[in-house]
């Protein structure tokens, strides 16, 4: 029987409301009014309309006086009046009420109970009401018949237009936050990651206010109970290399470390399936069956066989799962202090040795720059590898200037002696376009070893133009690859690629050195 929810408080007056429905009932509406189909796995296939990965240009935070200062504004978090932000408010509030029927799901974020979040999703797409049943907690009946009045409420209208002359709006496609009134409004794009990020954002400013570390990283635990974390941007290898059969899964995208260790912020994975295959990912693949969605895939209409190659929509083709479809994950998804922390780069200019064991300094170093590649399809308008330097590796997310979360890192890196790596998972033997992309076998064998602990006193070389410690030796790996001048067939191009990148990221850390100090900046790439 479903639980009545009064949403009055959200003013909202649709006749038929559909709370936190079965999959089966949301299968059974996206089929029959969303266009969506079953593929052979029991999954379920829809496309996000036009909009096809996040558009961070209309990421909007209402700028209001009591968090206004400690907001990180810019590039990332584009300011909106209070008042703009009512005006789309109530336009996402108005479209809702136009619809016969409307969904709404009721769940948490934060696994640990001292940091849960409880998050209302009202969206009139059945597709969204069960992507977000698989990315958030989902409540015991009891806990819902307890919900109560929500933390956090998304009023998803992504069907509906922003007024592009409303004042402050970017384009047809608005995603606004309000931290004050804990709400979040979607106009013009129905890309399911929007929500999620949405909460995500809203973590990454409630959590280090309480000296909790937010983290755009995933994270897997040993048989000993050993923790390693996993940061990058997507499309590194953070949901690929978590999801390990000799490791339990805590979670591939969101998670907080505080006093007690470390907790996923999500109840599920939200996987790239680009190439997906039962060969390279089997945990993965084996995952994407009744109740997964399947976001902007292809599919043979007549065998329902999904073809993971083809990227005819998109390179952004998504699997949202709960987290209990991977064999081995570990719920509740709270573990201790973490032993290892892997950072994952996508060098496309291929110069960056495989892996590299780092100091302290050379941690927050890498850490404020987060130098990656972009992949293609995460965003609208990236079709191949662009250079990008995402501070924290969760720049587009972060609320708060990146020195806060970068000095609650240090912190817990000295408190716990927890381990650092630098890992790339780019190119090797030259470039974007010359080399050739890292196999994902040899960043498995660099990441057991990691675990195994058999590099923690391995034998390291130090690169001449970037300072880093390169590990020399890691059993099943080509040793040339290791140290990447000795695998360019031309050295002094790699030498003139390596000192192009040493400057941008002296040029980029540049505006973080004085929040970084000496130490910290030293540890950089030597000028």
């Amino acid at each position: 029987m479903p639980i009545h929810v009064d949403l009055s408080p959200q003013e909202i007056t649709v006749p038929v409301v559909v709370r936190n429905a079965s999959p089966a009932r949301l299968y059974e509406d996206a089929v029959t009014r969303e266009r969506a189909g079953i593929v052979s796995s029991g999954a379920i296939a829809i496309r996000s309309g036009a909009k096809t990965g996040r558009s961070p240009k209309d990421k909007h935070v209402v700028r209001h006086p009591e968090s206004e200062r400690d907001v990180w504004w810019g590039a990332v978090n584009h300011p909106i009046d209070e008042h703009t932000f009512l005006l789309n408010r109530q336009r996402a509030i108005d479209y809702l009420n136009t619809r016969d029927q409307i969904y709404v799901f009721d769940g948490f974020a934060g696994w640990d109970p001292a940091c849960r979040l409880k998050v209302r999703v009202i969206c009139s797409r059945a597709y969204h009401a069960l992507f977000m049943q698989n990315m958030l907690i989902r409540p015991t009946l009891d806990e819902l018949e307890r919900f109560g009045h929500p933390d956090y409420v998304i009023y998803n209208a992504g069907q509906f237009p922003a007024n592009p002359l409303t004042a402050q709006m970017t384009s047809r496609t608005s995603i606004d936050l309000s931290l004050e009134r804990g709400e979040q409004v979607i106009l013009g794009t129905e890309y399911a990651g929007e929500m999620k990020k949405g909460v995500f954002s809203l973590m990454h400013w409630l959590l280090p206010a309480r000296g909790i570390l937010s983290m755009h990283c995933s994270a897997n635990e040993g048989a000993d109970g050993d923790v390693s974390l996993f940061f990058g941007l997507s499309g590194t290898g953070k949901t690929t290399l978590s999801a390990d059969p000799a490791r339990r899964l805590l979670g591939d995208d969101e998670h907080g470390w505080g006093d007690a260790g470390v907790f996923n912020i999500e109840g599920g994975c939200y996987a790239k399936c680009i190439h997906l295959s039962p060969e390279h990912e089997p945990e993965i693949y084996r995952a994407i069956r009744f109740g997964t969605v399947l976001e902007n895939v292809v599919y043979d209409p007549a065998t329902r066989e999904v073809d993971f190659e083809s990227t005819a929509i998109t390179e952004n083709t998504r699997a949202a799962y709960p987290i209990d479809h991977i064999d081995n994950a570990r719920p509740p998804c709270i573990a201790d202090h973490p032993r290892h922390v892997i950072f994952l780069t996508c060098d496309a200019s291929g110069v960056l040795p495989p892996v590299s064991r780092l100091s302290r300094e050379q941690a927050m170093y890498h850490f404020l720059s987060g130098y990656t590649a972009r992949v293609a399809g995460t965003e609208v308008g990236i079709f191949e590898p662009q250079l990008a330097f995402s501070a924290c590796f969760s720049a587009a997310f972060l609320m708060r200037h990146p020195a806060v979360y970068a000095r609650l890192l240090a912190a817990k890196l000295e408190r716990h002696g927890t381990r650092v790596w630098l890992v790339n998972t780019g190119w090797t033997g030259g470039g974007y376009g010359v080399g050739r992309r890292i196999e994902l076998a040899v960043t498995r064998r660099i990441i057991d070893a990691i675990h195994a602990g058999a590099l923690n006193g391995a034998a390291v070389e130090t690169d001449p133009i970037f300072g880093l410690p390169a590990v020399r030796e890691v059993q099943g790996v080509p040793a040339d690859m290791l140290i990447p001048r000795r695998s360019w067939a031309d050295p002094a191009a790699w030498e003139e690629a390596a000192r192009r990148l040493a400057g941008q990221l002296r040029e980029n850390f540049a505006g973080y050195a004085t929040e970084a100090g000496s130490d910290v900046v030293a540890a950089g790439p030597p000028g």
